[in-house]
Protein backbone atom coordinates (compact mmCIF):
# COMPACT_ATOMS: atom_id res chain seq x y z
CA UNK A 1 0.00 0.00 0.00
CA UNK A 2 1.61 3.21 -1.33
CA UNK A 3 0.49 6.30 1.06
CA UNK A 4 1.29 9.93 1.61
CA UNK A 5 4.33 11.35 -0.39
CA UNK A 6 2.19 13.42 -2.54
CA UNK A 7 4.17 16.48 -2.43
CA UNK A 8 7.38 14.77 -3.03
CA UNK A 9 5.82 13.04 -6.32
CA UNK A 10 4.77 16.69 -7.41
CA UNK A 11 8.49 17.69 -7.30
CA UNK A 12 9.68 14.79 -8.79
CA UNK A 13 7.67 15.05 -11.31
CA UNK A 14 8.67 18.30 -12.01
CA UNK A 15 12.11 18.09 -12.19
CA UNK A 16 11.78 15.19 -14.94
CA UNK A 17 8.95 16.89 -17.12
CA UNK A 18 11.88 19.72 -17.19
CA UNK A 19 14.06 17.22 -19.37
CA UNK A 20 17.80 17.81 -20.11
CA UNK A 21 20.59 16.82 -17.29
CA UNK A 22 18.89 16.56 -14.26
CA UNK A 23 19.96 15.23 -10.37
CA UNK A 24 18.16 14.59 -7.77
CA UNK A 25 19.94 13.95 -4.07
CA UNK A 26 17.58 11.89 -2.24
CA UNK A 27 17.87 10.99 1.01
CA UNK A 28 16.92 9.69 4.45
CA UNK A 29 17.84 7.00 7.17
CA UNK A 30 17.00 3.40 6.60
CA UNK A 31 13.22 2.33 6.86
CA UNK A 32 11.97 5.81 5.90
CA UNK A 33 10.37 4.50 2.23
CA UNK A 34 12.80 5.85 -0.15
CA UNK A 35 13.27 2.88 -2.27
CA UNK A 36 9.00 2.83 -2.30
CA UNK A 37 9.00 6.45 -3.23
CA UNK A 38 11.27 5.87 -6.55
CA UNK A 39 9.39 2.60 -7.54
CA UNK A 40 6.25 4.56 -7.22
CA UNK A 41 8.10 7.73 -9.62
CA UNK A 42 9.98 5.12 -11.67
CA UNK A 43 6.46 3.93 -12.87
CA UNK A 44 5.61 3.71 -16.92
CA UNK A 45 9.15 5.86 -16.97
CA UNK A 46 12.13 4.62 -18.72
CA UNK A 47 13.99 3.65 -15.62
CA UNK A 48 17.74 1.66 -14.55
CA UNK A 49 17.68 1.02 -11.58
CA UNK A 50 20.70 -0.14 -9.90
CA UNK A 51 21.38 -0.36 -6.15
CA UNK A 52 24.87 -0.76 -4.71
CA UNK A 53 25.83 -3.18 -1.97
CA UNK A 54 28.32 -3.57 0.36
CA UNK A 55 30.88 -5.28 -1.55
CA UNK A 56 34.17 -4.76 -3.51
CA UNK A 57 33.94 -1.62 -6.23
CA UNK A 58 34.58 -4.15 -8.80
CA UNK A 59 31.55 -5.85 -7.90
CA UNK A 60 29.55 -2.92 -8.02
CA UNK A 61 30.93 -1.57 -11.52
CA UNK A 62 30.28 -4.81 -12.84
CA UNK A 63 26.69 -5.25 -11.33
CA UNK A 64 25.97 -1.53 -12.29
CA UNK A 65 27.88 -2.21 -16.63
CA UNK A 66 25.34 -4.93 -16.69
CA UNK A 67 21.91 -3.13 -15.73
CA UNK A 68 22.98 -0.84 -18.10
CA UNK A 69 23.43 -3.34 -20.74
CA UNK A 70 20.30 -4.51 -20.15
CA UNK A 71 18.48 -1.75 -20.51
CA UNK A 72 20.41 -0.02 -23.75
CA UNK A 73 21.93 -3.11 -25.05
CA UNK A 74 20.60 -6.38 -23.97
CA UNK A 75 22.56 -8.64 -26.61
CA UNK A 76 25.76 -7.13 -25.55
CA UNK A 77 28.26 -9.42 -25.10
CA UNK A 78 30.22 -7.43 -22.70
CA UNK A 79 29.97 -8.12 -18.73
CA UNK A 80 31.14 -5.15 -17.23
CA UNK A 81 33.19 -1.63 -18.49
CA UNK A 82 36.42 -1.10 -17.59
CA UNK A 83 35.82 1.93 -15.28
CA UNK A 84 33.02 3.81 -13.68
CA UNK A 85 33.95 6.77 -16.25
CA UNK A 86 33.43 4.64 -19.33
CA UNK A 87 30.32 3.42 -17.69
CA UNK A 88 28.83 7.04 -17.51
CA UNK A 89 30.55 7.63 -20.72
CA UNK A 90 28.48 4.90 -22.43
CA UNK A 91 25.27 6.40 -20.45
CA UNK A 92 25.53 9.90 -21.66
CA UNK A 93 25.92 8.44 -25.18
CA UNK A 94 23.01 6.48 -24.85
CA UNK A 95 21.03 9.11 -23.67
CA UNK A 96 21.99 12.13 -25.66
CA UNK A 97 19.18 12.15 -28.46
CA UNK A 98 16.71 10.43 -26.39
CA UNK A 99 13.06 11.78 -26.79
CA UNK A 100 12.15 11.36 -23.32
CA UNK A 101 14.06 11.43 -20.58
CA UNK A 102 15.84 8.47 -19.02
CA UNK A 103 16.04 7.72 -15.00
CA UNK A 104 18.60 6.40 -13.55
CA UNK A 105 18.54 5.53 -10.12
CA UNK A 106 22.06 5.02 -8.45
CA UNK A 107 20.27 3.42 -4.60
CA UNK A 108 22.75 3.00 -1.44
CA UNK A 109 25.22 5.44 -3.28
CA UNK A 110 26.96 5.38 -0.79
CA UNK A 111 27.96 1.62 -0.65
CA UNK A 112 29.42 2.33 -4.30
CA UNK A 113 31.10 5.40 -2.96
CA UNK A 114 32.89 4.06 0.21
CA UNK A 115 34.63 1.33 -1.75
CA UNK A 116 35.77 3.59 -4.38
CA UNK A 117 36.53 7.11 -2.91
CA UNK A 118 36.78 8.35 -6.49
CA UNK A 119 33.59 7.53 -7.56
CA UNK A 120 32.09 11.00 -7.10
CA UNK A 121 34.87 12.89 -8.39
CA UNK A 122 34.30 10.37 -11.45
CA UNK A 123 30.82 11.39 -11.30
CA UNK A 124 31.66 14.88 -11.43
CA UNK A 125 33.87 14.84 -14.59
CA UNK A 126 31.53 12.93 -16.41
CA UNK A 127 28.57 15.34 -15.69
CA UNK A 128 30.54 18.57 -16.40
CA UNK A 129 32.28 17.36 -19.77
CA UNK A 130 29.23 14.43 -20.96
CA UNK A 131 26.03 14.06 -18.82
CA UNK A 132 25.46 17.81 -18.70
CA UNK A 133 24.03 17.30 -23.05
CA UNK A 134 22.02 14.16 -21.88
CA UNK A 135 18.53 13.84 -21.47
CA UNK A 136 18.63 12.04 -18.02
CA UNK A 137 17.26 12.35 -14.28
CA UNK A 138 19.96 10.97 -12.15
CA UNK A 139 18.67 10.07 -8.48
CA UNK A 140 21.67 9.29 -6.15
CA UNK A 141 19.85 7.69 -3.21
CA UNK A 142 21.15 7.09 0.26
CA UNK A 143 20.67 6.05 3.86
CA UNK A 144 23.56 7.04 4.90
CA UNK A 145 22.96 10.63 5.98
CA UNK A 146 25.96 12.00 6.93
CA UNK A 147 27.50 10.80 3.82
CA UNK A 148 24.88 12.01 1.85
CA UNK A 149 25.43 15.58 3.17
CA UNK A 150 29.19 15.81 3.35
CA UNK A 151 30.36 13.62 0.58
CA UNK A 152 27.58 14.89 -2.11
CA UNK A 153 25.79 17.84 -0.74
CA UNK A 154 28.79 19.35 0.96
CA UNK A 155 30.76 22.55 0.06
CA UNK A 156 34.03 20.35 -0.01
CA UNK A 157 32.53 17.72 -1.97
CA UNK A 158 33.40 17.11 -5.90
CA UNK A 159 29.56 16.82 -6.80
CA UNK A 160 28.59 20.16 -4.51
CA UNK A 161 26.26 22.53 -7.02
CA UNK A 162 25.87 19.44 -9.50
CA UNK A 163 22.93 18.28 -8.48
CA UNK A 164 18.85 20.54 -9.69
CA UNK A 165 17.17 19.50 -6.53
CA UNK A 166 17.80 17.63 -3.09
CA UNK A 167 15.14 15.85 -0.81
CA UNK A 168 15.82 14.72 2.67
CA UNK A 169 12.95 12.03 3.24
CA UNK A 170 11.27 12.52 6.70
CA UNK A 171 8.61 10.34 8.41
CA UNK A 172 5.18 10.71 8.10
CA UNK A 173 3.17 13.08 10.36
CA UNK A 174 0.21 11.47 12.22
CA UNK A 175 -2.59 12.06 9.42
CA UNK A 176 -0.30 9.80 7.19
CA UNK A 177 0.62 6.82 9.59
CA UNK A 178 -2.73 7.22 10.49
CA UNK A 179 -3.49 6.50 6.59
CA UNK A 180 -1.29 3.28 6.96
CA UNK A 181 -2.78 1.85 9.70
CA UNK A 182 -7.08 2.03 9.39
CA UNK A 183 -9.46 4.25 8.22
CA UNK A 184 -12.03 2.62 10.68
CA UNK A 185 -9.84 3.21 13.58
CA UNK A 186 -11.23 5.60 16.66
CA UNK A 187 -8.86 8.26 17.10
CA UNK A 188 -8.42 7.06 20.37
CA UNK A 189 -5.92 4.04 18.76
CA UNK A 190 -5.26 6.10 15.86
CA UNK A 191 -3.12 8.14 18.58
CA UNK A 192 -1.72 4.71 20.32
CA UNK A 193 -0.54 3.23 17.10
CA UNK A 194 1.17 6.62 16.26
CA UNK A 195 2.67 6.72 19.77
CA UNK A 196 3.92 3.25 19.25
CA UNK A 197 5.04 3.00 15.60
CA UNK A 198 5.85 6.42 14.80
CA UNK A 199 6.07 7.73 11.29
CA UNK A 200 8.34 5.27 9.92
CA UNK A 201 6.77 3.46 6.73
CA UNK A 202 8.32 0.22 7.32
CA UNK A 203 7.12 -0.17 11.12
CA UNK A 204 3.86 0.62 9.70
CA UNK A 205 3.92 -1.73 7.27
CA UNK A 206 4.17 -4.35 9.56
CA UNK A 207 0.60 -4.03 11.51
CA UNK A 208 -2.12 -6.59 10.53
CA UNK A 209 -5.40 -4.91 10.45
CA UNK A 210 -7.32 -8.08 11.51
CA UNK A 211 -5.38 -7.97 14.73
CA UNK A 212 -5.97 -5.73 17.84
CA UNK A 213 -3.93 -3.05 18.93
CA UNK A 214 -2.72 -5.11 21.89
CA UNK A 215 -1.58 -8.24 19.68
CA UNK A 216 0.36 -6.27 17.32
CA UNK A 217 2.55 -4.48 20.03
CA UNK A 218 2.90 -7.86 21.61
CA UNK A 219 4.13 -10.03 18.57
CA UNK A 220 6.02 -7.17 16.89
CA UNK A 221 7.52 -5.43 20.04
CA UNK A 222 7.15 -7.37 23.01
CA UNK A 223 8.05 -10.75 21.45
CA UNK A 224 12.16 -12.57 20.94
CA UNK A 225 10.84 -13.43 17.41
CA UNK A 226 9.06 -9.94 16.62
CA UNK A 227 10.19 -8.09 13.13
CA UNK A 228 10.47 -4.77 15.48
CA UNK A 229 11.90 -6.04 18.15
CA UNK A 230 15.52 -5.52 18.26
CA UNK A 231 15.06 -2.87 15.32
CA UNK A 232 16.37 0.61 17.32
CA UNK A 233 19.26 -1.85 18.76
CA UNK A 234 20.13 -2.61 14.53
CA UNK A 235 19.43 0.19 13.61
CA UNK A 236 22.43 1.46 16.10
CA UNK A 237 24.98 -0.95 14.84
CA UNK A 238 24.49 0.14 11.73
CA UNK A 239 24.85 3.66 11.47
CA UNK A 240 27.22 4.30 14.61
CA UNK A 241 30.43 3.47 15.74
CA UNK A 242 29.66 3.37 18.93
CA UNK A 243 25.99 1.86 19.48
CA UNK A 244 26.61 1.28 23.42
CA UNK A 245 27.33 4.66 24.06
CA UNK A 246 24.28 5.75 21.81
CA UNK A 247 21.86 3.62 23.58
CA UNK A 248 22.84 4.60 26.99
CA UNK A 249 21.85 7.93 26.11
CA UNK A 250 18.81 7.35 24.22
CA UNK A 251 17.71 5.51 27.92
CA UNK A 252 18.61 8.36 29.87
CA UNK A 253 16.20 10.96 27.54
CA UNK A 254 13.38 8.12 27.26
CA UNK A 255 13.89 7.62 31.21
CA UNK A 256 13.26 12.31 31.79
CA UNK A 257 17.00 13.31 31.56
CA UNK A 258 16.26 16.31 29.33
CA UNK A 259 19.90 18.46 30.82
CA UNK A 260 23.43 17.37 29.22
CA UNK A 261 24.84 17.35 32.21
CA UNK A 262 21.98 15.23 33.55
CA UNK A 263 22.66 13.25 29.84
CA UNK A 264 26.15 12.27 30.55
CA UNK A 265 25.39 11.09 34.61
CA UNK A 266 22.40 9.10 33.78
CA UNK A 267 23.98 7.46 30.71
CA UNK A 268 27.73 7.22 32.26
CA UNK A 269 28.79 8.95 29.02
CA UNK A 270 31.59 11.86 30.12
CA UNK A 271 30.29 15.26 30.42
CA UNK A 272 32.62 16.92 27.93
CA UNK A 273 31.50 14.35 25.33
CA UNK A 274 27.69 14.03 25.85
CA UNK A 275 27.00 16.95 23.44
CA UNK A 276 28.81 15.49 20.42
CA UNK A 277 26.65 12.14 20.69
CA UNK A 278 23.65 14.31 21.09
CA UNK A 279 24.35 16.27 17.82
CA UNK A 280 25.01 12.89 16.10
CA UNK A 281 21.33 11.64 17.20
CA UNK A 282 20.07 14.83 16.05
CA UNK A 283 21.73 14.53 12.91
CA UNK A 284 19.76 11.15 12.60
CA UNK A 285 16.50 13.07 13.54
CA UNK A 286 16.51 10.48 16.69
CA UNK A 287 17.14 13.02 19.05
CA UNK A 288 15.81 17.02 18.91
CA UNK A 289 16.76 20.10 21.26
CA UNK A 290 13.63 22.04 22.25
CA UNK A 291 13.89 25.57 23.36
CA UNK A 292 11.05 27.49 24.38
CA UNK A 293 9.55 29.83 21.40
CA UNK A 294 11.42 32.97 20.53
CA UNK A 295 14.65 31.91 22.20
CA UNK A 296 17.68 31.78 19.82
CA UNK A 297 18.35 27.85 19.60
CA UNK A 298 22.27 28.62 19.06
CA UNK A 299 22.58 30.68 22.22
CA UNK A 300 19.46 29.94 24.57
CA UNK A 301 20.50 27.91 27.82
CA UNK A 302 16.40 26.44 28.32
CA UNK A 303 17.39 23.56 26.04
CA UNK A 304 15.80 20.55 26.56
CA UNK A 305 16.44 17.32 24.19
CA UNK A 306 13.82 14.72 23.62
CA UNK A 307 13.35 11.62 22.05
CA UNK A 308 12.04 12.65 18.61
CA UNK A 309 10.99 10.00 16.65
CA UNK A 310 7.75 8.54 18.50
CA UNK A 311 8.69 4.68 18.03
CA UNK A 312 12.20 5.07 19.41
CA UNK A 313 10.87 7.04 22.25
CA UNK A 314 8.18 4.23 22.92
CA UNK A 315 10.92 1.34 22.84
CA UNK A 316 13.58 3.06 24.91
CA UNK A 317 10.98 3.41 27.32
CA UNK A 318 8.69 0.47 27.63
CA UNK A 319 10.70 -2.21 25.50
CA UNK A 320 14.64 -1.68 26.28
CA UNK A 321 14.68 -1.87 29.87
CA UNK A 322 12.31 -5.14 30.07
CA UNK A 323 14.40 -7.17 27.09
CA UNK A 324 15.78 -9.73 30.29
CA UNK A 325 11.56 -10.46 31.27
CA UNK A 326 11.23 -10.76 27.04
CA UNK A 327 13.89 -12.72 26.80
CA UNK A 328 13.17 -15.10 29.62
CA UNK A 329 9.18 -15.32 27.57
CA UNK A 330 7.48 -12.83 29.98
CA UNK A 331 6.58 -10.26 26.62
CA UNK A 332 3.00 -10.48 26.97
CA UNK A 333 3.06 -9.80 30.68
CA UNK A 334 5.65 -7.05 30.07
CA UNK A 335 3.36 -5.28 27.70
CA UNK A 336 0.69 -5.44 29.89
CA UNK A 337 2.09 -4.56 33.34
CA UNK A 338 4.69 -1.74 31.77
CA UNK A 339 3.26 -0.54 28.57
CA UNK A 340 -0.33 -0.01 29.64
CA UNK A 341 -2.21 2.04 32.05
CA UNK A 342 -0.84 5.05 33.66
CA UNK A 343 2.01 5.20 32.15
CA UNK A 344 1.15 4.88 28.07
CA UNK A 345 -1.24 7.60 29.41
CA UNK A 346 0.92 9.67 30.23
CA UNK A 347 3.08 8.90 27.22
CA UNK A 348 0.83 9.13 25.13
CA UNK A 349 -0.09 12.67 26.74
CA UNK A 350 2.67 14.32 25.99
CA UNK A 351 3.08 13.08 22.24
CA UNK A 352 -0.57 14.38 21.48
CA UNK A 353 1.19 17.78 21.81
CA UNK A 354 3.11 16.93 19.20
CA UNK A 355 0.60 16.03 16.94
CA UNK A 356 -1.60 18.75 17.49
CA UNK A 357 1.67 20.97 16.49
CA UNK A 358 1.55 19.22 13.44
CA UNK A 359 -2.41 19.73 13.16
CA UNK A 360 -1.68 23.81 13.15
CA UNK A 361 0.89 23.39 10.52
CA UNK A 362 -1.43 21.25 8.18
CA UNK A 363 -4.01 23.70 8.52
CA UNK A 364 -2.13 26.47 8.61
CA UNK A 365 -1.03 25.17 4.59
CA UNK A 366 -4.75 25.22 3.45
CA UNK A 367 -3.99 28.99 5.34
CA UNK A 368 -7.19 27.71 7.90
CA UNK A 369 -5.91 29.25 11.06
CA UNK A 370 -6.62 33.00 11.97
CA UNK A 371 -3.74 34.75 10.54
CA UNK A 372 -0.57 32.62 8.49
CA UNK A 373 1.70 31.41 10.77
CA UNK A 374 5.51 31.63 10.12
CA UNK A 375 6.64 29.98 13.18
CA UNK A 376 5.62 26.86 15.55
CA UNK A 377 6.88 25.60 19.21
CA UNK A 378 6.29 25.47 22.51
CA UNK A 379 7.67 27.79 25.72
CA UNK A 380 8.17 27.46 29.14
CA UNK A 381 9.12 29.81 31.65
CA UNK A 382 8.26 32.76 34.37
CA UNK A 383 4.92 33.78 35.02
CA UNK A 384 5.62 36.98 36.82
CA UNK A 385 2.70 37.39 38.03
CA UNK A 386 1.82 34.55 39.32
CA UNK A 387 4.93 33.86 40.49
CA UNK A 388 5.77 30.86 39.11
CA UNK A 389 6.73 28.36 36.61
CA UNK A 390 4.55 27.41 33.34
CA UNK A 391 4.08 26.63 30.04
CA UNK A 392 2.71 26.43 26.82
CA UNK A 393 2.02 23.38 25.05
CA UNK A 394 2.07 25.20 21.34
CA UNK A 395 2.39 28.00 19.67
CA UNK A 396 2.27 29.48 16.17
CA UNK A 397 2.94 32.66 15.63
CA UNK A 398 4.01 35.57 12.99
CA UNK A 399 5.86 38.32 14.04
CA UNK A 400 5.10 40.84 11.25
CA UNK A 401 1.62 40.83 11.66
CA UNK A 402 1.92 40.58 15.81
CA UNK A 403 -0.17 37.67 15.81
CA UNK A 404 -0.10 34.42 17.78
CA UNK A 405 -1.94 31.24 18.83
CA UNK A 406 -1.52 29.91 22.05
CA UNK A 407 -2.61 26.22 22.37
CA UNK A 408 -3.48 23.67 25.59
CA UNK A 409 -3.85 19.87 24.93
CA UNK A 410 -5.46 17.53 27.33
CA UNK A 411 -5.49 13.95 26.24
CA UNK A 412 -7.96 12.92 29.13
CA UNK A 413 -11.55 11.65 29.36
CA UNK A 414 -12.28 14.20 31.95
CA UNK A 415 -10.89 17.85 32.89
CA UNK A 416 -12.14 21.01 34.54
CA UNK A 417 -12.54 22.78 30.94
CA UNK A 418 -13.27 26.07 32.24
CA UNK A 419 -9.95 26.09 34.36
CA UNK A 420 -8.27 25.41 31.41
CA UNK A 421 -9.41 27.70 29.75
CA UNK A 422 -8.95 30.24 32.54
CA UNK A 423 -5.40 29.19 32.89
CA UNK A 424 -4.61 29.57 28.93
CA UNK A 425 -5.86 33.28 28.78
CA UNK A 426 -3.89 33.98 31.86
CA UNK A 427 -0.37 33.30 30.09
CA UNK A 428 -1.51 35.59 27.55
CA UNK A 429 1.23 38.12 27.12
CA UNK A 430 4.68 35.91 28.61
CA UNK A 431 5.54 35.67 25.02
CA UNK A 432 6.66 39.16 24.35
CA UNK A 433 6.07 40.87 21.14
CA UNK A 434 2.42 39.85 20.08
CA UNK A 435 -0.44 42.18 19.43
CA UNK A 436 -2.94 39.64 18.38
CA UNK A 437 -3.90 36.43 20.31
CA UNK A 438 -5.89 33.31 19.78
CA UNK A 439 -6.91 30.49 22.39
CA UNK A 440 -7.50 26.71 21.16
CA UNK A 441 -8.07 24.14 23.50
CA UNK A 442 -7.35 20.53 22.07
CA UNK A 443 -9.23 17.88 23.69
CA UNK A 444 -9.47 14.08 23.36
CA UNK A 445 -13.36 14.15 23.39
CA UNK A 446 -15.48 16.97 22.47
CA UNK A 447 -16.23 19.48 24.98
CA UNK A 448 -19.23 20.35 26.95
CA UNK A 449 -22.36 22.51 26.04
CA UNK A 450 -21.07 24.80 28.48
CA UNK A 451 -17.31 24.88 27.03
CA UNK A 452 -18.80 25.09 23.84
CA UNK A 453 -20.60 28.21 24.40
CA UNK A 454 -18.17 30.11 25.36
CA UNK A 455 -15.99 29.30 22.20
CA UNK A 456 -15.86 31.85 19.17
CA UNK A 457 -13.75 35.39 18.71
CA UNK A 458 -10.71 34.61 19.88
CA UNK A 459 -11.42 30.87 21.35
CA UNK A 460 -11.29 27.77 19.27
CA UNK A 461 -12.06 24.03 20.36
CA UNK A 462 -10.62 21.21 18.72
CA UNK A 463 -11.16 17.48 19.63
CA UNK A 464 -9.07 14.43 17.93
CA UNK A 465 -12.23 13.66 15.81
CA UNK A 466 -11.37 16.90 14.24
CA UNK A 467 -7.48 16.54 14.55
CA UNK A 468 -7.56 13.05 12.40
CA UNK A 469 -10.08 14.78 10.03
CA UNK A 470 -7.05 16.54 9.04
Amino acid sequence: MFVGRENELEAMERLYRKGGFQMLVLYGRRRIGKTTLLKRFSANKPTIFFTAKEQSSSLNLKEFSQTLFQFFNPASALTAFGSWAAAFTFLAEQTRNVDRPVLLVFDEFPYAATTDPSLPSTLQVAIDHELLLSNVLVVLSGSNEGFMESKVLGSKSPLYGRRTAQMKLQPFDYCEAAAMVSAENHPDELLRYYATFGGTPYYLAQIDSSASYTENVEELLFSKSGILYEEPLMLSRQELREPSLYNSILYAVAAGATKPKRIAEASGVEASTAGKYLKTLEDLGLVIRDVPFGDDPQRSKKGLYRINDPFFAYWYRFVGPNMGAIEAGAGPAVARKRAQGEALSAYEGKLFESVCLQWLQRVNRREGLPFLATAFGSWWGANPAKREQTDIDVVAADAQDKAILLGECKWRNDFDESAALQSLSEREGLIKGYEHSWLYLFTKRPTSKGTQAKAGGRVRLVDAEAIYEG
